[in-house]
């Protein structure tokens, strides 16, 4: 392994466009997140906030221009990819977990065939993180017996067992309940405090305020802000952004 120097980005995004046929879904992105930093990806249905969180493992390719992680030019495909995978942890607005394995099962399958690690070690990890996220108790249950908000607190535990560098959240409270959302949020909260890197695609406004350290609000394919949290939701620049924030914020 090389050594990367700290003064490197967790993420750098370098130009990137991308298309869906003639749809033109990322404009010349580029974006950098030191380590450590959690931004929080806000914007209109369409934007290319999902896209955008894709292309940062390569679930989605790029028509050009660069991503790099943790100093690494994302690898095009085979085992590099796969590795990389590994260091890029990512959570969906679906839980995808399997459903015929129990949670803990879940949660220890990629340290067991990715990392390599011994079954004792791995399970061992894998309560730990299950307990972190309060569902300890579920380990033994499939992902039907739980409430979306547990499974999606198990999805949490099944990416953290990867040891990732970063986490990627892909609108991960848009298909619960309203009264599962808070459980999930301060798991994310907690990760926050902890000094993970974070790209959270997500209409949470008030976690946005009280977890980010950034804010980018993107529109049409374009990130339009990319600024501080107290800046975007009090005195927002773009017009984009106040009509945004005027129809969320007023419901």
């Amino acid at each position: 392994m090389t050594e990367v120097s700290t003064d490197t980005p967790m993420i750098r995004v370098s130009a990137v466009d991308k298309y869906f046929g003639s749809l033109h879904v990322l404009k010349d992105i580029n974006l950098e997140i030191p380590r450590g930093q959690v931004v929080v990806v806000l914007g209109p249905s369409g934007s290319g906030k999902s896209t955008l969180c894709r292309v940062l493992n390569r679930l989605e390719t790029i028509d050009s221009g660069a991503v790099a992680v943790d100093g690494v030019p994302l690898p095009e495909e085979g085992r590099a990819l796969a590795e990389l995978r590994a260091d890029v942890g990512m959570v969906f607005q679906q839980f995808n977990l399997f459903a015929h394995k129990s949670i803990i099962d879940n949660v220890t399958l990629g340290p067991i065939k990715v990392r390599k690690l011994g079954k004792d070690e791995a399970r061992e990890e894998g309560m730990r993180l299950l307990r972190r996220v309060g569902i300890a108790d579920q380990a033994e249950k499939y992902p039907a017996q739980l409430s979306g908000g547990q499974q999606q607190r198990a999805a949490i535990a099944r990416a953290l067992a990867m040891r990732p560098k970063v986490m990627l959240f892909d609108e991960p409270t848009s298909a619960l309940d309203p009264e599962m959302v808070n459980e999930v949020l301060e798991v994310m909260a907690g990760l926050a405090e902890e000094g993970m890197t974070m790209l959270v695609v997500s209409h949470e406004m008030g976690f946005a305020r009280r977890a980010a350290h950034r804010v980018l609000f993107m529109a049409d394919g374009e990130v339009v802000e990319d600024t501080s949290p107290e800046t975007f939701f009090d005195s927002p620049e773009s017009e984009r952004a106040k009509d945004f924030l005027g129809k969320i914020l007023t419901h």
